[in-house]
């Protein structure tokens, strides 16, 4: 009975601190260091920001949803065509989904850490390739 009751102490307390670390990142969205603006619209046509880490593969752009909140993930899924303001200039990208083998290679090249995975409760890394407008 006691091991129970510290296991389950033990996942409430870590359930609590992913908690407390995606609630803090989704609210101060902090643009410290290599960070860009997302810009997505949702399926009500509302246009939201949203504060991202520059991940580049080469020198390709991706965007990397590595938290439980995606709400931004999934605009850009629904509605492809956003905004990137970097280093100051806002562009036109288009959001392309990667195949597996592209996630892979991403992945390698940029995915998380353990100890990022452990803090963001193991979500489900996704990148979206942002392919600039005049590019396509």
């Amino acid at each position: 009975m006691k091991i129970t009751r510290i296991t389950a102490l033990g996942l409430l307390a870590y359930a609590g601190l992913v908690l407390v670390v995606e609630s803090s990142l989704g609210l101060l969205q902090p643009e410290v260091g290599d960070t860009f603006v997302l810009t997505t619209t949702n399926e009500d046509g509302v246009s939201s920001d949203r504060v991202l880490a520059q991940n580049f593969s080469g020198e390709q752009l991706y965007a990397s949803a590595n938290h439980w909140p995606r709400a931004w993930y999934h605009d850009a899924m629904g509605r492809p065509e956003v905004k990137v303001t970097l280093n100051g200039v806002t562009s036109d990208y288009i959001a392309v989904p990667v195949d597996a083998a592209e996630h892979e290679r991403v992945e390698a090249d940029i995915g998380n850490g353990i100890g990022l995975k452990f803090l963001f409760g193991f979500a489900p890394q996704r990148f979206l390739r942002l392919d600039p407008v005049e590019d396509r």
